[in-house]
């Protein structure tokens, strides 16, 4: 008698590939693991084409809301639909509650970094972190040595990333604490998903992501100057750099989501150090805003004098206190690629703890040794620049050619300050409903930290999805896409 077909084997799952990853949904070929049961049986269960055209009205769904996203420098043109798998991503309470505590204590030894190079600097006098790595960082802001900013908090949003190792650990990827975008694809997917699979979603116990918005407005409206309580409830707006953003959708969404106004660079002005947004009634405070611009565009009287998308005056309003910006200037030397490898040492340092989210093992090129074994071992190693974000300025070895790795070669030679290198990690792998069928791709997860009176994070994030056969790159810009994320309720 020939031997049964694993369920694993069967349609829709017939050519589920199995590898060194650490696999989401199975413990073995054809075994689920206890909390993707239910959506393992639904899938056998469910026809085909009855899935294909749940993808389809999803697709619709992204289409017809605008969410999109640009891909700068591409002559089939720049604006897609963001590609959104149907199949959630799920993590049980367990694994949740460690990511939460593991992000809540990064975030905090992180604001207690930044406002200690930017005041005593303890940290560098005491060598635990260079102080040439800091003062040669780009986005260091001298600017903003000695000013005091609102609650001592500089990162109020961030969305850090993270993957899971086949050991089945969480490790930290990077941090994102500039303009950390990404959030209204999140909360797309959820809308969508619960249309998709409404009795599955509740019957699982999902906890919920849509009050992302308000947490978010909560957060921003905390930091308002004191003199703002006394006149008004705090007038809170998006600084966007405008509809040719790549995240543009993202800025309208969240403005809409929270009910404050969208503004331009042109639609505000500072007299006497106060800011305010021309409105058709007139001329109105402003006491926050969530910005999504760079600090170089800012205030062209203070950094970029090219800049047409910032505020002349803006950055002596915020140094005088009138106006609170979120995330703070200057925030991006915490988020640079060389600092990453010290936040463990940052942690200890500010804490007295060990991390509980630990870091991926990191090589700084600046140090003569370890550039020598990354040059001599570039095709087996994944090199970054340290301030570029995206999937851009990055070298995977083992997918690279010869000329790629020259190239860097003489880039890391040039310049040693600008890179790091890394392993290459083989991210988790979770099913994705790709070409009619249940197929396993790499994923990463970016969850969002907010810090306000509180540190607060919405139960889920962004799972990024490459959804390129193979491919460990997850970034839209290079063929990514994401998923839901369900993290399920204790």
């Amino acid at each position: 008698m020939p031997e049964p077909v694993h369920s694993a084997f069967r349609p829709p799952f017939r050519n589920y590939q199995f590898g060194g990853a650490y696999d989401e949904m199975f413990e073995a070929p054809g075994v689920p693991r206890a909390h993707y049961q239910a959506l393992f049986q639904t899938l056998l269960e469910l026809p085909p084409e009855e899935l294909r055209k749940s993808q389809q009205a999803a697709d619709l769904s992204f289409l017809h809301q605008g969410i999109t996203f640009t891909v700068y420098g591409n002559e089939e043109g720049t604006e897609r639909v963001f590609p959104n798998d149907l199949l959630p991503r799920i993590i049980p309470d367990a694994e949740w509650r460690k990511i939460e505590s593991g992000l809540t204590q990064r975030i905090a030894a992180l604001n207690l970094f930044l406002e200690d190079i930017y005041h005593r600097g303890r940290i560098l006098e005491d060598g635990i972190v260079p102080r040439e790595l800091v003062y040669s960082c780009r986005h260091f802001r001298r600017e903003m040595r000695g000013l005091t900013v609102a609650r001592g908090i500089y990162v109020s949003i961030c969305g850090t990333d993270l993957l899971r190792l086949p050991d089945g650990n969480f490790v930290v990827l990077e941090d994102n604490l500039r303009v950390p975008s990404g959030v209204s694809y999140m909360l797309a997917n959820r809308k969508v998903l619960k249309r998709v699979f409404p009795t599955l979603f509740r019957d699982y116990g999902v906890c919920p992501v849509d009050h992302y918005a308000q947490a978010l407005l909560a957060t921003l409206s905390a930091l308002s100057p004191p003199s703002s309580t006394s006149r008004h409830e705090p007038t809170v707006v998006l600084l966007t750099p405008g509809v040719f953003n790549s995240a543009y959708f993202e800025h309208t969404f969240l403005a809409q989501q929270m009910g404050i106004g969208l503004v331009e660079g042109r639609d505000l002005l500072v007299h006497d150090n106060v800011v305010y947004m021309r409105t058709t009634a007139g001329l109105r405070r402003v006491d926050v805003i969530y910005r999504r611009v760079d600090d170089d565009f800012l205030d062209p009287l203070c950094f970029r004098r090219d800049s047409s998308l910032g505020v002349p005056g803006l950055f002596n309003a915020y140094r005088a206190g009138n106006v609170v910006m979120a995330n703070a200037i200057g925030t991006g030397v915490a988020d640079d690629k060389a600092t990453y490898a010290y936040v463990p040492a940052i942690i200890r340092y500010y804490l007295g703890e060990d991390p509980i989210l630990n870091n991926v093992q990191t090589y700084l090129l600046t140090d003569k040794s370890q550039r020598q074994y990354v040059l001599e071992h570039m095709d087996e190693l994944v090199v970054k620049a340290v301030g570029e974000s995206g999937g851009y300025g990055m070298l995977i070895g083992p997918h690279s050619t010869a000329e790629d790795r020259e190239d860097f070669r003489r880039r890391i030679e040039a310049e040693p300050r600008n890179y790091i290198a890394q392993p290459t990690l083989s991210l988790s792998r979770a099913p994705c409903f790709l070409e009619g069928e249940v197929q396993a791709r790499h994923v990463d997860l970016r969850p969002y930290i907010l810090y306000g009176e509180n540190v607060t994070l919405v139960p889920g994030g962004l799972t990024r999805v490459a959804l390129r056969r193979g491919s460990l790159v997850v970034n839209s810009s290079q063929g990514g896409g994401s998923k839901d994320t369900w993290v399920l309720r204790a």
